[in-house]
């Protein structure tokens, strides 16, 4: 096992890494800019380093910085995190060439996973379903045309090497089609200095489902369920929950097998999560995460898997700690991110914290680095807390989130919890009929 690992993040992934790492009996440096001084991860670490300025560039995607910090404290693994470097297929193999080790998948799985294109193509090629569209880059407007032509509008256009909704734009008719293509274009080279662009199925009605699965070096793969992340706003997250209310066992069992044995065709190692859009009973592949996602508290909630746990055993080497028979779901768990936004017009808001309370009781989880008195930069990601809870039915769940909602109480700066609120008195979201375009429609309707 290793004696010290380097957290190469900030905020409340940092904090979930430490804590996983102190009650391992593992050693922990964390890395901050100046503008974390005070961050709570800085503060409970058992060594830290400053890499640099606020500005994300010059601090958390330095990456002599942090290989600098991981030498000069003698640490023998880093743990990504999430965002920043956690999918940077360069990032991972530097770190494999100073002898420490990378806490996350091999660097080809990242880079592989990193083109859209040949994800989408790896995927196939292992059994996975995939969305109707281009089987490469759509390199001009005639070719654009014709194939749109042939699987029929409305198709997306999306950036090979992009995500969180840049380089994506929706055509509904030829008419459209030579001005989405520039934009995607222009947005996918700006965004993500690569302008390649694919096509799809546009689908009009679908749910985000996204698969679990966890794989150590002996060739032993698990899935630890789905989670239901159709609650979007521009393409971004701001609830999930698990397992989803859309699927019946039957649909879980076959999409847990095919990706399972994908998987392990790849020979993927660590965690990840399989995306699909889910409609008419079909799923189709849209891209893998090789890293921890941000909602994986709800997996951990059903399963009673640490999975940054289990993250660390296997990187050191160690085999997974259960088998898939012996995967139990149990309950309901939803997360909502709580982030330093106004609630209707989403203006980043940061500032300093007056107060702060967070909920407790019975099914009542909160991950986050806040405390009253800390000033909530300006520089980074406006996620400041993310609240999970788990009840023994969805029922009991949404009655549960509520109540912790009402009981959290952040000061001092806007947040999106009154949006939270709102959404759990939905009867559209009570029921769990929603897809991916249910939270954009319910915004515009009530701005």
């Amino acid at each position: 096992m290793f004696d010290k690992i380097l957290i190469a993040n900030r905020g409340e992934i940092a904090l979930r890494v430490l804590r996983a790492c102190r009650e391992m009996g593992i050693h922990t440096v964390a890395i901050h800019s100046t503008a974390d001084a005070d961050a709570m991860h800085v503060r409970l670490a058992d060594e830290s380093v400053c890499i640099g300025p606020p500005p994300s560039a010059d601090s958390y995607l330095n990456i002599p910085a942090i290989i600098s910090a991981a030498e000069i404290t003698g640490a023998d693994a880093i743990h990504p995190g999430y965002g920043f470097l956690s999918e940077n297929a360069n990032f991972a193999s530097i770190v494999e060439e100073h002898g420490i080790t990378f806490i996350g998948p091999k660097p080809d799985h990242i880079r592989l996973m990193g083109d859209k294109i040949a994800a989408k193509a790896a995927a196939r090629s292992v059994g996975i379903p995939v969305v109707p569209g281009s089987d490469g880059p759509v390199t001009d407007e005639a070719e654009a045309a014709g194939l749109a032509g042939r699987i029929g509008y409305p198709v997306l256009i999306k950036a090979a090497a992009g995500g969180g909704g840049r380089g994506m734009k929706v055509v509904r008719s030829a008419a459209e089609l030579r001005t989405a293509l520039a934009a995607a274009r222009s947005e996918a080279r700006l965004a993500f200095g690569n302008d390649a662009v694919y096509m799809e199925k546009y689908l009009s009605l679908p749910r985000h489902i996204e698969l679990q699965v966890v794989a150590d070096s002996f060739g032993n793969v698990i899935h630890l369920g789905e989670r239901d992340c159709s609650l979007q706003r521009r393409h971004q997250k701001i609830l999930e929950e698990a397992l989803s209310p859309a699927l019946n066992d039957e649909q879980r069992r076959r999409i847990g097998d095919t990706v399972t044995n994908a998987i392990r065709e790849l020979g993927y190692l660590g965690v990840g999560t399989v995306e699909f859009l889910y409609e008419n009973g079909e799923f189709y592949f849209i891209e893998m995460n090789t890293r921890l996602q941000v909602e994986h508290p709800v997996t951990e909630a059903i399963t009673g898997l640490d999975l940054v746990r289990e993250q660390i055993r296997i990187a050191a080497g160690a085999p997974l700690s259960l088998r898939q028979e012996e995967v139990k779901f149990w309950g309901h768990s939803i997360e909502v991110r709580i982030n330093a936004e106004n609630p209707v017009t989403f203006a980043p808001a940061p500032g300093r914290i007056t107060d702060y309370h967070a909920p407790g009781g019975l099914g009542v989880r909160v991950d986050s680095a806040l405390y009253a008195g800390y000033r909530v930069p300006p520089n980074y990601d406006s996620l400041i807390a993310k609240l999970i809870v788990h009840g023994t039915s969805r029922n009991e769940c949404l009655m549960r989130l509520r109540r912790a909602l009402q009981e959290y109480v952040i000061g001092g700066i806007e947040t999106t919890i009154p949006l939270h609120l709102a959404l759990t008195q939905e009867q559209d979201f009570v029921n769990g009929a929603y897809d991916i375009h249910w939270l954009e429609e319910y915004i515009a309707n009530k701005g």
